[in-house]
């Protein structure tokens, strides 16, 4: 499954575990909170879903399907993906000044941001609204509109199209380790990683295709002003290492569940009928 990230995402953060400065500890959760996580999550984990079904027709033809869906609703655990986004969310900005973070997540211009683009998220699991919006990117382009270029402003800043693609290449790598770990498949790590470089091409067209139509459909709601506040946010130490920190978290939760969903499809593949 292509993972695809945008640059705000979401998020309550229990810090019961890691150990931070004095109220540093309150500073991430506040940004969390701005940031909704939880949300997103939410929208992950019904993306989830989908693509079990999707593997099951692809590769299970024959599965029981209310079985499948039982294990793919435990591997796509919603409380434990957000322990993983949590946990490495913390770690990773505890070191990080967040006050300019906070500063623009808290407004309502960064509120504005989050919401458009988790309701694009959760409209883009409908093919027939991203049918939409790759016309909708269309028409744009050809006008000219404003919002095409800072969406390609936004894109190329926090180098969205590479670390996404980077994530998408790894997951399925993931995924190919749990099918040979789980005894589906007799391939060598030489033999995963051609065959997961040979799909890198393809990956950047989608990657590039998907964040485009994606984010204009989001952010076209908003005013060129604050476009310019958010972009200019990730040009910024803060913003880019906030950037580098949901990559970090989000790819750790994916590549886990790819693990584990690879071994899910090795054990119906191995199973003997009965």
């Amino acid at each position: 499954m292509t993972r695809l990230l945008a640059v705000a995402l979401s998020a309550v953060l229990a810090l019961s575990h890691p150990v931070f400065a004095e109220g540093k500890g309150d500073d991430i959760a506040a940004l969390l909170r701005a940031l909704d996580i939880s949300g997103t999550v939410d929208v992950m984990q019904e993306e989830g879903l989908v693509y079990g079904d999707d593997i099951a027709g692809e590769m299970l033809p024959e599965v029981d399907a209310d079985n499948w869906a039982q294990t793919v609703r435990r591997i796509y655990d919603r409380d434990n993906m957000q322990r993983l986004i949590e946990e490495e969310m913390a770690q990773a900005l505890n070191n990080i000044d967040v006050t300019p973070l906070l500063s623009f997540y808290q407004s309502d211009a960064g509120q504005l941001v989050v919401q458009m683009e988790l309701d694009a998220r959760r409209a883009f699991m409908s093919s027939e609204t991203e049918d939409a919006a790759a016309v909708r990117l269309e028409n744009a382009m050809r006008e000219g509109a404003p919002v095409v270029s800072m969406v390609e402003t936004i894109i190329s800043d926090s180098d969205l199209i590479e670390m996404n693609v980077a994530g998408a290449l790894n997951s399925n790598l993931m995924f190919y380790r749990g099918l040979a770990e789980g005894g589906a498949w007799e391939m060598s790590e030489d033999d995963m990683l051609r065959d997961v470089w040979a799909q890198e091409e393809a990956t950047r067209k989608d990657t590039q295709d998907w964040l485009m139509s994606f984010l204009v459909m989001a952010y076209t709601p908003m005013n060129e002003d604050a476009l310019d506040t958010y972009a200019a946010l990730f040009r910024t130490d803060e913003g880019r290492a906030l950037n580098r920190a949901l990559f970090q978290s989000f790819n750790r939760m994916y590549d886990e569940l790819s693990y584990l969903l690879g071994r899910a499809v090795a054990v119906q593949l191995t199973s003997a009928p009965l």
